[in-house]
C-alpha cells in the first residue's frame, strides 16, 4: 500500500520556522521525485518544491525561494521542508506527494498523494 504521511505542521509566528516531514512508503522511493504542495481556503493550490530522489535535483516556487529548503533522506525514504521566515501568506495546508520525474512535480502532475499537515502563521 502506498503511504505518504506528513509531520511537523503547526501554529507559528511570522519569522518563525517548522520543518515538515514526508515519510514514504509502499513504492520506489528513488524513482520518484517528491514535491510539497499548500492550498489555503478559496485559493488554488500552489506548488511549493519538490526534489528528485535519483540525483537530488530541487525547484522552488518563488514565494519561497531563498526561506524554504526541501531535502531527502533516501536511506529513511523520508523528504522534508525546512521552512524559515515564514509569513502569515505562508498559512495552508501543506501536502506532500509523489511524481515519476521532477518534471511531472513541476506540472503538478502527482501520482499519489498525502493527507496534509495544517501551517498557520500568526502576524
Amino acid at each position: 500500500e502506498v503511504q505518504l504521511v506528513e509531520s511537523g505542521g503547526g501554529l507559528v509566528q511570522a519569522g518563525g520556522s517548522l520543518r515538515l516531514s514526508c515519510a514514504a512508503s509502499g513504492f520506489t522511493f528513488d524513482d520518484y521525485a517528491i514535491g510539497w504542495f499548500r492550498q489555503a481556503p478559496g485559493k488554488e493550490r500552489e506548488g511549493v518544491s519538490c526534489i528528485s530522489s535519483s540525483d537530488g535535483s530541487t525547484y522552488y516556487a518563488d514565494s519561497v525561494k531563498g526561506r524554504f529548503t526541501i531535502s531527502s533522506d533516501n536511506a529513511k525514504n523520508t523528504v522534508y521542508l525546512q521552512m524559515n521566515s515564514l509569513k502569515p501568506e505562508d498559512t495552508a495546508v501543506y501536502y506532500c506527494a509523489a511524481a515519476f520525474s521532477l518534471a511531472e512535480a513541476r506540472a503538478g502532475e502527482y501520482d499519489y498523494w498525502g493527507q496534509g499537515t495544517q501551517v498557520t502563521v500568526s502576524s
